[in-house]
């Protein structure tokens, strides 16, 4: 054995060949701080080996390198941007001693290697992958860019425009992709990648293969001309503008660092890394996404605990009411190996219910996403039902009829009496109280609320909704349910919205009360797409929502909360409900919807929309953009705060991922809290002072302004009123 640490071992096998094996103490191997003394360590050892010819380079793990602990690094990206960037290259120091190393290297990678994983295979004069591996560079996803020398080797081993395209989408990339590309010389089985490996080595060290032509390519200039240069750098950064836009400066600054690069050897490449990487390392963008990726492990984490608590699994599924949410569930189940029944009381909405479902496997199929035999095979899951007795059998129920608590309640109590004892029943309702629900069934403990959100193909979020009587055993298995079925769950306390709709709904209120003052609901809608970073504004999300639910659930809120959300008088919304302009769903809203000549939706303001606001409305006018995200994000936040205060959402990651995954809140902004706590509380407090006259959803709690005093942070400190 030539070195041994507790992550990485180096032992020289026959011929010269040294094996460094990645082998971490935890579940996957990652770039640490403690694996970073051992590479340092490692590399020395293996210089000194007078008996190495080669070095390959292998994992222990059923993957390669998961990249870089994000974790361990938020520390050093607090220093000031020269002292991050000295620190980045101390990092990306250690990867080119490898490089350096006078023999041939190559990776054997198995399975994962993204982010700095990736990085350790371009530092290999070759790379051969098994049929399973998973490679790329996804830093742009936490609004940062590669540290360890990506941008420097990979531009150099597959091209600049390979590479832009690589980092600037965090796209990982199958082999038979990353062969075309070069980015890796041989794709072979995975009981073949070991033998393979040692194979091509060889051929390196008896001089068969020209391992320092490979290397030295990396260590110059890009080889291309001014002028290719030029057309090359124009196109990339023209896509990365109309596709990233100002928000995500990440891949911006990442072309602009391979431009700067290209005509200069590793040593400067790696410097424009270093200053690159350091600077995105301080912006907001990447504080809220590297804040994403954490709260999101968060999700996981609980629901992987919540899978291992539960004493009931689901091996068969029922949803009852197939109309198109009753399908997107129906499909999510069967898409993800879970057979469901779909059950409704009449022929025409069990056609809907398949319609949505085919709908939706048909364009994975249009978009080679799949073959027709999984379709069928997904489809071959469903199965249309009018009778109850075919759900007798099912370890979970999902009631999704209409929004009517008499309605639900009955259907619950019918069902109930079918279904084993120990079934799980639960309601997808958006508004519904779970504890007035539970009044209608006999086993309340094996009763919550399961909130998807539509389309269910596409939103990640579901509300596990607990009741006061939910046992903890049905919650665990619910959460691990709607895991099982590819969604983040995230466990809320009953209260009227729920947590997400809850949030929502003060948010709206600041939109009607603009409207009411004479403000352009276009102008309001392009304020919170273009420069908050809403995927579409308030005015837009109630057509999609549809003008009707919106003003059904203004009334539950009002009820309530009847002090701080009772009903604005001649809300806009309630005037368009009104007068049947329902939105999206009936071609009429505060837009008219339509479809251009390609057959793609659009819509344009409706001129019947003014006439009608009009009639209640202050006359036209002009809100400044500061003021307009103002009046519209502190009823939010201040909503998620008293979430968090009455433990209706346990952690503040979870407020900001249900944001993030329910309703689109921006991704660079990281979520409601991460939002707050970027502004500083102080100048959130003074902000919403200033308008906390216009009512009480602009009034911050004492519990807020108590955080701000002490200088706590919410994503480290426990706030519910009752802890």
């Amino acid at each position: 054995m030539i070195y041994q640490g507790n992550s990485l071992s180096a032992q020289l096998l026959e011929d010269g060949i040294v094996e460094l094996k990645f082998d971490a103490q935890g579940s996957v191997n990652k770039f640490d701080q403690a694996t970073f003394e051992e590479y340092r360590a490692v590399v020395t050892a293996i210089n000194n080996c007078s008996d190495a010819k080669g070095v390959m380079v292998t994992s222990g793990k059923s993957t390669f390198i998961v990249g870089a602990d994000i974790t361990e690094f938020l520390t050093s990206f607090s220093q000031p941007e020269d002292t991050l960037a000295a620190w980045a290259k101390t990092a990306s120091d250690v990867f080119d001693s490898f490089e350096d190393i006078q023999l041939p290297t190559i990776a054997a990678i198995n399975g994962i290697a993204l982010g700095g994983g990736c990085e350790m295979t371009l530092a290999c004069d070759y790379r051969v992958a098994d049929t399973n591996a998973s490679i790329g560079l996804p830093e742009v996803k936490l609004g940062l860019m590669p540290g360890f020398g990506g941008t420097v080797r990979l531009p150099r081993i597959i091209g600049f425009d390979n590479a832009a395209t690589w980092m600037s989408t965090g796209k990982a990339f199958k082999p038979a992709a990353a062969l075309a590309q070069g980015a890796i010389d041989a794709v072979v089985e995975p009981e073949n990648l070991r033998t393979a490996a040692i194979n091509m080595l060889k051929l390196a060290i008896n001089g068969k293969l020209d391992w320092r032509a490979k290397r030295q390519a990396k260590l110059e200039p890009l080889t291309l001309s001014q002028t290719e240069m030029i057309m090359s750098s124009t196109t990339c950064k023209g896509m990365i503008a109309a596709q990233a836009g100002k928000h995500y400066p990440a891949p911006m600054v990442m072309i602009n660092t391979l431009i700067a690069a290209a005509g200069l050897d590793r040593s400067g490449a790696m410097l424009a890394e270093n200053a690159g990487f350091a600077k995105l390392a301080k912006t907001d963008a990447a504080t809220a996404q590297i804040g994403l990726f954490m709260a999101d492990q968060v999700i996981k984490s609980k629901a992987k605990k919540a899978s291992k608590l539960a004493t009931k699994t689901v091996n068969k599924a029922a949803v009852l009411g197939a109309g198109i949410m009753g399908g997107g569930i129906a499909y999510q189940s069967a898409y993800k190996g879970t057979p469901i029944i779909m059950k409704d009381i009449n022929d025409q909405a069990l056609d809907l219910g398949l319609s949505t479902a085919t709908s939706i496997l048909t364009k994975q199929v249009e978009r080679g996403r799949m073959n027709v035999k999984a379709m069928a095979g997904v489809l071959n899951n469903i199965t249309p039902s009018l009778s109850y007795d075919s759900v007798k059998d099912v370890d979970i129920v999902v009631e999704a009829v209409v929004e009517n608590p008499k309605v639900k309640g009955m259907v619950l109590a019918e069902v109930e009496s079918v279904i084993s004892e120990d079934a799980i029943l639960t309601s997808n309702t958006s508004t519904i109280s779970i504890d007035l629900l539970a009044k209608s069934v006999k086993r309340p403990q094996n009763f919550c609320g399961m909130h998807f959100f539509n389309p269910v193909n596409k939103m990640p979020l579901v509300e596990v909704i607990r009741g006061k009587d939910t046992s903890n055993e049905t919650v665990a298995a619910v959460v691990a349910y709607a895991a099982k079925m590819g969604k983040s769950p995230i466990v809320v306390n009953d209260c009227p919205g729920f947590y997400v709709n809850r949030v929502l709904f003060p948010y709206f209120a600041g939109f009607s009360q603009l409207v009411l003052e004479g403000a352009d609901f276009t102008a309001i809608d392009k304020v919170m797409e273009k420069q908050f970073g809403w995927p579409m504004g308030p005015a837009y999300l109630l057509d999609v929502v549809g003008v009707d639910t919106a003003d059904h659930c203004t009334g539950v809120m009002s009820s309530g909360f009847p002090t701080r959300m009772k009903k604005i008088a001649n809300d806009p919304v309630s005037t368009l409900y009104a007068n049947e302009r329902f939105g999206q769903k009936n071609g009429k809203g505060f837009y008219d919807h339509m479809k251009d000549k390609r057959g793609r939706p659009m819509k344009v303001a409706a001129p019947v929309a003014y006439e009608l606001l009009g009639q209640h409305c202050a006359d036209k006018k002009d809100f400044s953009s500061e003021e307009i995200i103002a009046r519209m994000m502190i009823p939010m936040i201040n909503e998620v705060v008293r979430c968090l205060e009455e433990g209706v959402v346990d952690t503040a990651a979870e407020a900001d991922m249900g944001l993030i995954y329910g309703v689109g809140f921006p991704p660079f902004r990281g979520g409601a809290i991460r939002y707050l706590e970027t502004l500083g509380l102080d100048n959130f407090i003074a902000m919403a002072d200033k308008y906390a006259h216009l009512g009480e959803i602009y009034q911050v709690t004492d519990g807020l302004r108590d955080m701000a005093k002490s200088g706590k942070s919410y994503f480290t400190t426990d706030v519910k009123t009752n802890a």
